[in-house]
């Protein structure tokens, strides 16, 4: 079964504007966001990557293109890694939110919670956790490494979904932009190798020399 580099998109100006993005397009990377993707790209070049798949929202796509690129690989979009479906809270002010009576439940409670006009967050746990499950399917294999890139939210319910985590606890784990967390998912469970990781990557420098010493 493969190993995962689940991966956030980089850096955005949207963020700045203190609103909730859900699904929305038309988000691209801001310069130290193209700096993230470009640094992931660096770092990922000589990793035998088998696959790209990627949130087809500009953010992650903008990500996954420099990672892409250095491998000559072909990015897989997938609608159903899209960010969460905030419903009628998209674009809304995160300051108004936090004001709100029900604030409380997506912090403390979140698997209790339905965005107003949008998806629970069971629901989109499991939409993500379909997506993955057919990507472990696509590279059965032991030494397959595939790279999916999308959102924070998406990434730490995943993780906390293969861990058997309890949904209520997902918001305890940190997802920055431009970072990779490696899950190697097996027939027996699921091992959580690296959380919220920046490039370099150490863990994956082996198969890096391995590569190099096939090609002398």
């Amino acid at each position: 079964m493969p190993l995962l580099l689940l991966i956030r998109h980089g850096e955005n100006d949207f963020v700045k504007t203190g609103k909730l993005p859900g699904q929305r397009a038309g988000i691209h990377l801001n310069e130290r966001g193209r700096k993230q993707a470009e640094a992931l790209g660096e770092a990922l070049k000589h990793v035998p990557l088998k696959a790209i798949y990627s949130s087809p929202l500009e953010r992650a796509m903008g990500t996954a293109a420099p990672i892409a690129s250095a491998r000559k690989i072909e990015i897989r979009a997938e609608p159903d890694l899209m960010d969460t479906d905030v419903g009628s809270w998209q674009g809304k002010s995160l300051k108004v939110l936090r004001l709100t009576k029900v604030w409380s439940i997506v912090q403390n409670a979140p698997s209790r919670f339905r965005f107003p006009d949008g998806e629970s967050f069971v629901e989109s746990q499991a939409r993500y956790v379909r997506v993955l499950e057919r990507v472990i399917k696509k590279h059965p294999k032991p030494k397959d490494i595939v790279a999916v890139v999308f959102h924070a939210d998406p990434i730490k319910l995943v993780v906390s979904h293969f861990l058997g985590l309890p949904l209520d606890h997902f918001q305890r784990l940190s997802c920055d932009t431009g970072s990779l967390t490696a899950l190697y998912v097996s027939e027996s469970g699921a091992n959580l190798l690296k959380l919220n990781q920046r490039p370099p990557f150490d863990f994956l420098e082996p198969q890096e020399k391995d590569q190099k010493k096939a090609k002398s």
